[in-house]
């Protein structure tokens, strides 16, 4: 019997556990993956997390600290009043008030360092001056305002004070008799020519100091700006001597209007000078590109877009004339009865009109003065707000 040798079989394969799973890969980390003997690197993008939408308060105080500002405001009020009416002989109304101010600063300055650090102590007393100086003006500006108000109420309650004049009316003659209707009209007959003879100059000014340029432009930049500090009466001085007196112009309403432009000049081209330089460049030269000259520039481009800047100008300029008396009371006269043409004659208008009657001294007088303020500082609004709606631009564009 032949035994034949079978090969051993092979034995199988040990049986392995399956392969881990890799870890999850992480926001930004490198995959490294071998094959035939090369690297590929992969980049995963960073995880982004969706913006905080939530609006977050900026402006405003504090609970805690507004509670800090009460008590040391609480605080500086009582140790004034301590201090003005029980220990020193300061007892008025403004010295009671100065001192609270000025003990308030101390307060606050040692309330907050006790729980902040040096800038929030800083940060608090320069807030603490600012807010005090912005209720100053006000506080005068109302009490100003309302003083002038309740003084002349007893001559506003009468209608003929807006449309009659004083032809024919005494210093002691009844509130209800006669007005100033002539000083309203000679107002706005002389700031009207005024306005007519400033604003082409002043622009024309402004325009040449910006857009021009060149060392003619230095000079008259300097002189519009010492021009800008001028005296009134000196203007009113200039005027009568170049007009009245050189060349025969009798004193009236125009001569009165021409003082007031040299007053408001400089005012309306240093303002209208700094609103030109606001105006982007871009635009400027995004207008040359397309081919259009340097006046079709300024004309539709510049002036347009410095629209409100200019009625600023505007405003500051009638601020500046419509409240002047010196040069009016040199070159214009004063009439008590109505000139509606201001080449004949003089003319009368609210400031001097305010002048002569307070200064006279009697009762009904001052009166009728502090209502003619009234009357003034009512029409400086109006003019203001008619102003600002005719140089805001159209919507949709």
């Amino acid at each position: 019997m032949t035994h034949v040798a079978l090969p051993p079989t092979p034995a199988a394969p040990p049986v392995s556990a399956a392969p881990a799973a890799p870890p999850a890969p992480s926001a930004g980390s490198t995959l490294v993956a071998p094959a035939r003997g090369t690297t590929h690197v992969r980049t995963l993008p960073p995880v982004r997390t969706p913006p905080d939408t939530r609006r977050r308060r900026v402006a405003g105080v504090p609970g805690h600290d507004r509670l800090v500002l009460l008590g040391s405001l609480a605080a500086a009020a009582a140790l004034a009043w301590v201090l003005c009416f029980r220990l020193l002989p300061w007892g008025t109304p403004l010295a009671y008030a100065v001192v609270t101010f000025a003990t308030f600063l101390a307060v606050v300055t040692v309330a907050t360092s006790a729980t902040a650090d040096g800038p929030a102590v800083a940060d608090r007393l320069a807030g603490a001056v600012v807010t005090g100086g912005a209720l100053t003006v006000a506080v005068a500006l109302t009490s100003t305002v309302v003083f002038t108000f309740v003084r002349g109420f007893g001559a506003l309650r009468h209608w003929s004070m807006l449309f009659d004049d004083m032809a024919g009316v005494g210093p002691r003659d009844p509130l209800s008799v006669g007005g100033v209707g002539h000083a309203v009209l000679g107002t706005l007959i002389e700031i009207g020519l005024a306005v007519a003879f400033t604003v082409p100059l002043g622009l024309g000014a402004a325009v040449f100091m910006t857009e021009v340029g060149g060392r003619f432009s230095r000079v008259v930049r300097t002189v519009v700006e010492a021009m800008t500090a001028l005296p009134s009466i000196v203007a009113g001085l200039f005027v009568y001597t170049v007009l009245i007196v050189g060349l025969g112009v009798p004193r009236s309403g125009l001569a009165a209007a021409v003082a007031l432009s040299v007053m408001m000049l400089p005012i309306i081209a240093r303002a209208a000078d700094v609103v030109l330089r606001v105006v982007p460049s871009g635009l400027r030269e995004a207008s040359a590109a397309l081919g259009a000259p340097r006046w079709r520039t300024v004309w539709h481009v510049v002036l347009p877009t410095a629209r409100p800047g200019l009625a600023t100008a505007l405003i500051l300029g009638v601020a500046r004339g419509i409240g002047e008396t010196s040069p009016v009371l040199l070159t214009s006269g004063a009439a008590s009865f109505f000139v509606a043409n201001p080449m004949d004659g003089v003319m009368n208008s609210l400031p001097l009109f305010i002048y002569s009657s307070v200064r006279s001294g009697e009762p009904g007088l001052v009166q009728r003065g502090f209502a003619t303020a009234t009357i003034l500082l009512v029409l400086v609004l109006v003019l203001f707000v008619v102003a600002r709606l005719v140089a805001r631009r159209p919507a949709g564009r």
